[in-house]
């Protein structure tokens, strides 16, 4: 992966940096292009979101709780193996090594099939693997949460593994943020395979049921997302609100049929849709 990610959050945020525009452009018949999810939501200490992979390809990254200082989802290798991955960042440089030690992410947790190392190439910061064996057509629910602890917050990821019914709390990673809040929430597809070849394989994913945990402590539903995409000029590429559901497609015979870059789209709110009890466990590094 590359500083794409980096500008698919900035992008999702709808903010972007002109050397990340050029290096998409020229990703055109090469890579598909990355569609993002922005969710408009006040700051808070849980994000919760929900996919599910209709299309896969190796080289895809589903990513599906974005923030402003990190993201968490799953991945397909370009060898087929399929992982989760959290990281977090401590600075916008490219160089891992760059940030002087005290002010690089510090690691509280993890758990004990946890991989975790540092990365650069997109700035810099701290990154972990859990393998896991995730299939297409099945739910899998995603969860971050933060504890401002002085100038630092300390993100923890969450992850409902299936086969033991119960939430697994995978890592904690503390950053320098000046004491702020979770915030700017997104979701995304990317190809990071990008040999020609995987610009024509497509790419689906739904993602559902996403919650905010306010500052104040009240469950609110992500009701509204914006659709946007990197610079990567092609427009197959594809994004809907159904069913309770965002849908987000890019790659192959994909056709722009439903919502336009840029566009808000919305899911009409239940009124009887119960919070996920995901969003009451304890943030950052303390059990």
């Amino acid at each position: 992966m590359t500083r794409r990610i980096r500008w698919a959050a900035l992008a999702a945020m709808l903010a972007t940096t002109t050397l990340a525009a050029r290096a998409d452009e020229r990703l055109e018949g090469i890579a598909c292009r990355s569609v993002h999810l922005g969710y408009p939501g006040e700051a808070g200490s849980a994000f919760h979101n929900e996919i599910t992979v209709r299309e896969s390809a190796p080289g895809t990254y589903f990513m599906v709780c974005g923030w402003d200082k990190g993201y968490f989802g799953i991945q397909e290798l370009a060898n087929g193996k399929k992982l989760i991955i959290f990281s977090v960042w401590d600075s916008e440089s490219d160089d891992p090594n760059a940030q002087k030690p005290e002010n690089r992410t510090k690691l509280l947790h993890q758990d004990e099939k946890l991989r975790v190392k540092r990365f650069g190439g997109e700035g810099s910061g701290g990154q972990s693997f859990y393998d896991y064996d995730w299939k297409v057509g099945e739910t899998y629910r995603f969860m971050v949460s933060s504890k401002v602890d002085g100038d630092r917050t300390e993100y923890t990821g969450w992850f409902h593994h299936p086969e033991e019914n119960a939430w697994k709390k995978l890592v904690t990673f503390s950053t320098i943020t000046g004491g702020r809040d979770l915030g700017g929430y997104y979701a995304f597809i990317e190809d990071f395979k990008r040999d020609r070849d995987s610009a024509t394989r497509a790419r689906r994913a739904e993602f559902s049921n996403a919650w905010l945990k306010t500052v104040a402590g009240k469950a609110v539903p992500l009701t509204k997302a914006r659709f946007t995409a990197d610079s990567n000029p092609v427009m197959n590429i594809d994004a809907f609100a159904k069913d309770g559901r965002f849908t987000l497609v890019t790659g192959g015979e994909t056709k722009n049929e439903h919502a336009k870059l840029r566009e808000i789209m919305e899911i009409p709110a239940d009124p009887a849709a119960a919070a996920p009890e995901a969003l009451e466990l304890p943030s950052g590094a303390t059990p």
